[in-house]
């Protein structure tokens, strides 16, 4: 249960962000409430994620895989462009939050 919630905030977190990007510096009425209240559902699925996962897997987690998706969508929607440099820094966010709970931090 506690990686279903993780998965809520991250997807919570990751709309928050994404309509943050639309809100232009909170000038615009919609994409910033949709900022507010993502942020919220975020941070209370991430808290009653912490009931059973330890807070160092959790936020690893969260942070690790909510930047990644926030790259890809950057990339993908945004016309952000997409080199070595981020892929390298995308694979090496993922490749740490797998040897973090490789590695028994849960």
């Amino acid at each position: 249960m506690g990686y279903l919630l993780l998965a809520g905030a991250i997807a919570a977190e990751v709309g928050a962000t994404t309509a943050m990007k639309y809100s232009e510096g909170f000038s615009r009425l919609w994409p910033s409430l949709l900022t507010l209240l993502g942020y919220v559902v975020s941070f209370t699925l991430l808290a009653q994620t912490l009931r059973t996962l330890s807070i160092g897997t959790a936020y690893a987690i969260w942070a690790g895989v909510g930047t990644a998706a926030i790259a890809a969508i950057g990339v993908m929607f945004m016309g952000e462009g997409l080199t070595v440099v981020k892929v390298a820094g995308i694979a090496l966010i993922i490749v740490g939050v797998v040897v973090l709970n490789l590695g028994g931090a849960h």
